[in-house]
């Protein structure tokens, strides 16, 4: 049987149903949102019957940050309740269960869906601690055939991971099914997961963090040290320790613990840890004063307002009160702070003996030690843990992977002789030879140790998927890469520092493009980094302006103008795929190729005005082709709202928070592609080149803009006058908008008219040029260089 999604019903509006929901339509799948009826509401009247599935849509379009990609996906979602509107249940393709952690109640909606549901319907259910198994008791072959449990992580829309859970009877096509579906649609990591207690990435979490509270505890450390050195300093994202608990909530944190040392009395590195007095005494009394972390805007953290500001202040372990913030500080943190490689900054934890050393030694021999005894029970082979600790917590790599980079033999002697040795297994597998978990080819993993078979098995690896490293090198230089990437397409590669733009990758995108145009079909520029690139080189920038070098800061936005132009008119195709940062002139390049194909999280915008400058790599020339131009080819057009869109857009920086959101903004046209799956970006970018190369791909024909002239100028300099009167912005504001307000209207023609993409960026680069000049616009470059903020003067 072939299994499509068409449309999707999620019951149960809480935080994690209502966001899934949201999650449906952002990948583009109706979605019928239902909940219980409120006791005391009358027959008859629907809002009244609605009203709890309405406040919990509500409350997801008003979380931060967005469930939704777009403003616009709210017309994919229905809402209704589980009396009037079931039959919606019969006409799912997928029905998902995110309710009450309640075995029998979840049990008796299994049993209301079993009735209804239609023969190639899937069931799913959203737990993270019941067994999946129990949940689909006593219910039809059918059902159970087409029934899992699918553990999302919240936020859906923003954490990777995907546990699917299937039982005994689940058929393999379904299993297959949904997890080709959450690869390929939702943009998730699927983990393949057995029905064990909190199954994978929960086991972990609470198993290495409920030893880390206690030990935490035990040796005096503050929150504000802990969360200092369990961040980034280790691979681990900014929320650290404590702010991940508040996050998730201190409340969930303690009913997930509480539930979880019933199940795993074998498991007695844990449940050690999880009846501790001193953790659950400290979580206690928290959940008591209705300290739950982020919902109540008090937890490990509390907001305060300090001078018209938010502070965050730390709760003090001892006294139970929260106090100011420090700055604590160590000598291994100091070493270690700015070692790129999170190997090496791990190594130099290891070896030194400080407080910091210390908690970083024990809570990497004690995750090391813990995961080693998962095995086999909740996974046969390293892999699946990995990936669950990667796409559910967002950690730089997964334990196992971590090991195997310190070097597992060396690593092994440090974590006995510091008290915590590892499974009898991971011995084992060093006297058969094997070295390391995972096996490596040009850095790439290719099998990996199966502890039930006790030898290493072949990775799977997803056909087509492009992996960089290990591709053909055309030419290199310092800022950039030119790989073939197969099939005669080929594709350049950012690497400098946050990929900002510099004359390296000036000279190798050129190069690319006269190579494209004589050997091959068509061009991508990507990359697997972080972000796609946060623009031009500022240090450059204000450093060759205070020196009064104008003819090289000419020269550089020559180049920039220059190669977006004929990006935009070559004779094949370019696809350019952005993910992460694309700010100013990053944005700049994605608007001028042949074709976007964008992850799903792409965070873009025209960001100049933020650093005393406008766009000058063509892009005020581009939004003005993009949101003006479309509007004066109709007769007897007006020109002024549309040209306040752009002015408003550009001078307030706006940034889309998403790619959908860029396509509201126009920075992404109606043509682009989004793609959910950011490990899929590389291979639909160059699907797309061959694509557009195989239909006959020309550039499009040279395009006049439009200029409005002095009468609009006049207007949005009034605009901008006001809202410096109102103190929105500041007088330098003001003066930058003046400057595009004047590019924007093709400076101060008497009459409005059509004319050369070129006369806009000769406008533009002067304007970038005088503005570089000014006192006031190199402080605010030096304040985003120095403070990462830019500076409001």
């Amino acid at each position: 049987m072939n299994y499509q999604i068409q449309n999707a019903v999620v019951i149960g509006s809480g935080t994690m149903g209502a966001a899934l929901a949201a999650h449906f339509a952002n990948a583009g799948v109706p979605v019928t949102l239902l909940d219980i009826v409120p006791k005391d509401a009358p027959a008859g009247d629907k809002a009244a019957r609605d009203k709890i599935v309405t406040e919990g849509w509500d409350r997801c379009l008003k979380a931060k940050p967005a469930n939704l990609m777009s403003s616009d996906l709210t017309t994919l979602v229905k809402l209704g309740n589980l009396e009037d509107d079931f039959g919606a249940v019969a006409e799912a393709d997928w029905v998902l269960a995110a309710i009450v952690e309640n075995l029998k109640v979840k049990q008796d909606l299994m049993k209301r869906i079993d009735d209804v549901r239609k023969p190639a319907g899937i069931v799913s259910t959203n737990t993270s601690g019941i067994p999946v198994k129990d949940i689909a008791d006593g219910r039809s072959k059918e059902f159970k055939q087409h029934f899992l449990g699918t553990h999302f992580f919240n936020p859906p829309r923003y954490l990777k991971l995907l546990e699917i859970i299937p039982i005994p009877e689940t058929s393999k096509e379904v299993i297959d099914f949904v997890g080709y579906f959450g690869e390929q649609r939702l943009g998730k990591g699927v983990v393949l997961c057995k029905d064990t207690p909190n199954f994978i990435g929960n086991r972990v979490a609470f198993g290495t963090g409920v030893f880390a509270l206690a030990y935490i505890l035990k040796n005096g450390y503050s929150v504000d040290e802990v969360d200092l050195i369990t961040g980034p300093l280790m691979g681990r994202p900014k929320t650290a320790t404590f702010r991940l608990i508040d996050l998730v909530g201190v409340d969930v944190w303690e009913h997930v613990g509480r539930n979880l040392a019933p199940l795993v009395r074998h498991d007695k590195l844990a449940v050690k840890y999880l009846e501790a007095d001193a953790p659950m005494d400290l979580i206690g009394r928290m959940v008591e004063r209705g300290w739950l972390g982020n919902k109540t805007k008090v937890g490990f953290y509390k907001e305060v307002p300090v001078d018209g500001k938010k502070e965050f202040w730390p709760l003090d372990l001892g006294s139970m009160q929260h106090v100011a913030p420090t700055k604590p500080r160590f000598e291994s943190v100091g070493k270690a702070r700015d070692v790129t490689e999170l190997g090496e900054r791990l190594k130099i934890l290891l070896t030194e003996n400080d407080k910091a050393a210390q908690l970083a030694q024990a809570l990497t021999y004690q995750s090391f030690q813990y995961v080693s005894t998962l095995l086999p029970e909740i996974a046969d082979s390293p892999k699946p843990i990995d990936d669950a600790v990667r796409w559910g917590f967002q950690h730089e790599l997964g334990p196992f992977e971590t090991w195997d980079m310190l070097g597992v033999a060396e690593t092994v002697k440090q974590m006995k002789a510091a008290g915590y040795a590892p499974a009898k297994w991971v011995e084992a597998m060093l006297k058969s030879g094997a070295e390391t978990f995972y096996q490596y080819t040009r850095g790439e993993k290719t099998g990996v140790y199966d502890v039930a078979r006790q030898k290493y098995v072949k990775l799977k690896q997803p056909e087509g998927l492009i992996v960089l490293k290990g591709k053909k090198v055309i030419s290199r230089n310092a800022g950039a890469t030119l790989f073939d990437i197969g099939e005669d397409v080929a594709l350049v590669e950012f690497h400098t520092k946050m990929n900002t733009l510099d004359d390296d990758i000036f000279k190798l995108v050129t190069e690319a493009l006269d190579r494209v145009e004589k050997d091959f079909a068509g061009l991508v520029i990507g990359n697997q980094a972080e972000n796609f690139s946060a623009g031009a080189n500022l240090f450059m920038v204000v450093v060759a302006a205070q020196q009064g070098m104008w003819d090289t800061l000419d020269g550089a936005v020559r180049k920039l103008q220059n190669l977006n132009m004929r990006m935009r008119y070559l004779s094949k195709p370019v696809v350019v795929a952005p993910a992460g940062l694309a700010l100013g002139g990053g944005c700049e390049v994605v608007m001028h190729a042949a074709r976007v194909v964008a992850a799903a999280e792409t965070y873009i915008g025209l960001v100049e005005l933020a650093a005393g400058v406008i766009p000058a790599g063509a892009g005020t020339k581009e939004m003005l082709r993009r949101i003006v131009n479309p509007a004066m080819k109709t007769d007897n057009a007006e020109v002024l709202l549309h040209l306040q869109r752009a002015f408003l857009q550009m001078g307030q920086a706006k940034v889309a928070t998403s790619a959908e959101e860029a396509r509201q903004m126009n920075i992404l046209g109606a043509g682009d592609r989004v793609v959910m799956n950011r490990a899929q970006l590389l291979t639909e970018a160059k699907r797309e080149a061959l694509h557009m190369s195989a239909c006959g791909y020309h550039p499009p024909a040279p395009e006049l803009i439009y200029a409005a002239g002095r009468d609009m100028l006049g207007a949005l300099r009034v605009g901008a006058f006001m809202f410096e009167e109102g103190r929105y912005i500041s007088e330098h504001d003001a003066y930058i908008a003046g400057k595009l307000a004047y590019v924007m209207c093709g400076g101060d023609l008497t009459q409005p008219g059509w004319v050369s993409e070129q006369y806009f960026l000769d406008l533009e680069r002067e304007a970038f040029l005088s503005l570089c000049g000014e006192e006031k616009t190199q402080a605010r470059m030096w304040s985003i260089l120095q403070t990462g903020k830019p500076l409001r003067n």
